[in-house]
């Protein structure tokens, strides 16, 4: 359909330390909710939270799935986030190269019925 996007995503989230990126990068892939996650360290994050200004370095999680993922996608970090509130920002990709969504789209868990029992 024109117009309407590749139906693939790119989520925003961030985790205060490797173990905790690493841990969820790999069950998001493990589980066919991702099909790469490119986990970025350096972030140094300044927000507001409870009434305080904070700053924390952090590692930034670039996730590479698919639109129709994102409620099951964001339960799973939710589950294994040690935050009270982590960010989760879709950003949906207008376009792509095709042979990358390609391999993206059977990388991910299918759409209906198949695939592990983990990814359904």
């Amino acid at each position: 359909m024109p117009g309407s996007g590749s139906g693939f995503a790119v989520v925003l989230t961030t985790a205060g330390s490797d173990e905790e990126a690493s841990r969820i990068a790999a069950a998001l892939v493990e589980r066919r909710l991702a099909a790469c996650v490119s986990v970025l360290p350096g972030a140094v994050s300044h927000y507001r939270w409870k009434g305080a200004v904070c700053r924390d370095d952090e590692r930034l999680l670039l996730i590479k799935t698919a639109e129709r993922l994102f409620p099951r996608l964001r339960s799973a970090i939710r589950e294994r986030h040690s935050y009270e509130l982590p960010e989760l920002v879709m950003f949906p990709i207008a376009e792509g190269d095709g042979e990358y969504l390609a391999w993206m789209a059977e990388s991910l868990a299918p759409e209906t019925g198949g695939g592990p029992p983990e990814a359904r």
